[in-house]
């Protein structure tokens, strides 16, 4: 696996090694021992799956504030997502900032998602399912969220979302 960091402390891509033969493709996706040694330790206690039949569809932006708050890597496993990390810290540097990247089953790239940091994404095409790796294991009715089209983080998303579940559209502008 390589690591490369991101403009925003603790966001880091994760892109797979791909071994390829006559029989296909292997790739390992999660070794907690090759993310404590690049300095990324994460063991999760969950994963989840994410179905998105539509383009367009948006989820986000997500986090849990402590004491539940939770550590995340995602990866699309099928299609394309347009995935956001924003950085919800007040102390941190790159407060208030967005980072982006391309995750697709193609590229088998994830994204780490530290503790403080608010995840969405927009699907780019249909049928995108994407997998969540979890830590802590979720904790029901702590969740909470920004508004995805907040003015104070100006997300250059690439579209115009088709789709959002009431609760997201009705998140709150970010104040801190």
């Amino acid at each position: 696996m390589r690591f490369s960091a991101t403009d925003i402390p603790g966001v880091v891509v994760v892109d797979a090694d791909r071994r390829e033969d006559a029989r296909g493709a292997f790739a390992r996706l999660h070794c907690p021992e090759e993310f404590a040694a690049a300095g990324h330790p994460f063991a999760p206690a969950q994963t989840s799956l994410s179905r998105n039949p539509r383009a367009g569809t948006l989820r986000g932006l997500h986090h849990q504030p402590p004491p539940n708050a939770e550590v995340k890597l995602v990866r699309a496993v099928r299609g394309r997502i347009f995935d956001v990390a924003v950085d919800l810290r007040p102390d941190s540097p790159t407060h208030r900032r967005w980072t982006a990247v391309e995750l697709s089953a193609d590229n088998l790239r994830a994204v780490l998602i530290p503790e403080g940091v608010a995840h969405g994404f927009l699907t780019l095409e249909p049928d995108c399912d994407v997998l969540y790796q979890i830590s802590p294991a979720y904790r029901p009715g702590h969740e909470a969220g920004v508004r995805w089209d907040d003015p104070v983080f100006a997300i250059d998303w690439p579209a115009v979302p088709q789709l959002i579940s009431e609760r997201d559209a009705a998140y709150p502008d970010y104040r801190a």
